[in-house]
């Protein structure tokens, strides 16, 4: 085995946040190890620490430009920083030029491009405020129409997965239902009124998945009145049908796990459902299905019938 290099190694181990140098070997003129301990350690973390917080400032390049006395220029180089998409480094300058720039010509457009550095960095509370913001002081801009559609984009933008609290994709829906209302001959009326079924999809989704819980869990008449409840509020809905087979299912099964005295009100239940069925969906191919489940509730009710007339007949 051979010894180390002459004049030695350094092997640094540890991160600035705990211990940057937990213990640095040192390997010797005689090839013996030499242990610097903690002692050592306390007096350098700072300077290193500090030595890579000043690097990291200044490699930053807009604290120098906010430096500047030049107003205009720093301006230019915000606009510079929002053309290259370098949002984040545009942001800082356009909020520092805002009592600079207030109440003049220049002040709009800052105002627009700073608003969008927060969109696009997906910062979109901070983007929704900013362009009702924009609207409010700049009512009868030209852009006013494209800020209200950006406004209700960012409140779509956070809408979140189905398994979450969907309160802001019903926001983002009225919405855009509400910019469509405002600006009936806009060219974004097409990408609003998608954006409103995509937000309908998801909350339709979303009571979907919660009725057929209840239907998993065997809470059978929860599931029927839950599925009624989605087809109403989706009577347009591809699975409409399929919804209200659901439905009938359900109040099927509730009737089988009825006591005796209730099964046959709860199959006349069944009975009535498939009835509304065959109005609503004389051509649904889940017809024949939903017609079992009226077929066996007859046969159940007759079957009960029969029952308490032979009762009757033995007393």
């Amino acid at each position: 085995m051979t010894n180390p290099p002459i004049f030695g190694r350094v092997l640094v181990y540890g991160i600035v946040n705990s211990q940057f140098l937990d213990t640095i070997f040192l390997s010797g003129i005689f090839g013996k190890i030499t242990v610097i301990l903690p002692l050592f350690m306390r007096i350098l973390r700072p300077f290193l620490f500090f030595g890579c917080l000043l690097f990291f400032i200044s490699c930053n390049p807009v604290n120098k430009i906010q430096k500047s006395k030049d107003y205009d220029y720093m301006l230019s180089k915000a606009d510079e920083f929002y053309a290259k998409k370098k949002y984040k480094y545009a942001q800082p300058l356009y909020e520092s030029l805002f009592p600079v720039f207030k109440g003049t010509q220049k002040f709009e457009d800052l105002y627009y491009k700073y608003a969008y550095c927060f969109y696009y960095q997906k910062s979109y509370p901070d983007a929704q405020n900013l362009f009702k913001g924009y609207l409010e002081v700049f009512p009868n801009s030209s852009r006013a129409e494209e800020v209200d559609y950006m406004k209700a984009l960012s409140f779509y933008k956070e809408s979140p997965k189905i398994e979450l609290d969907q309160a802001n994709t019903v926001r983002a829906m009225n919405m855009m239902q509400t910019f469509i209302n405002t600006h009936p001959g806009s060219e974004r009326i097409k990408e609003a009124s998608a954006i409103i079924d995509l937000c309908r999809a998801k909350l339709e989704q979303k009571e979907y998945r919660g009725a057929h819980l209840y239907y998993n869990l065997g809470q059978y008449r929860a599931a029927a009145i839950a599925f009624g409840n989605l087809l109403n509020s989706y009577p347009e809905s591809a699975k409409a049908d399929e919804y209200k087979l659901l439905s009938l299912k359900s109040y099927y099964k509730f009737a089988q796990m009825s006591i005796r005295e209730k099964q046959a009100e709860r199959y006349e239940t069944v009975v009535t459902e498939f009835d509304d069925f065959a109005d609503r969906f004389p051509e649904s191919p889940l017809l024949k299905e939903a017609e079992s489940f009226k077929k066996m509730s007859q046969n159940k009710i007759k079957e009960i019938q029969d029952e308490q007339a032979s009762s009757s007949v033995k007393r």
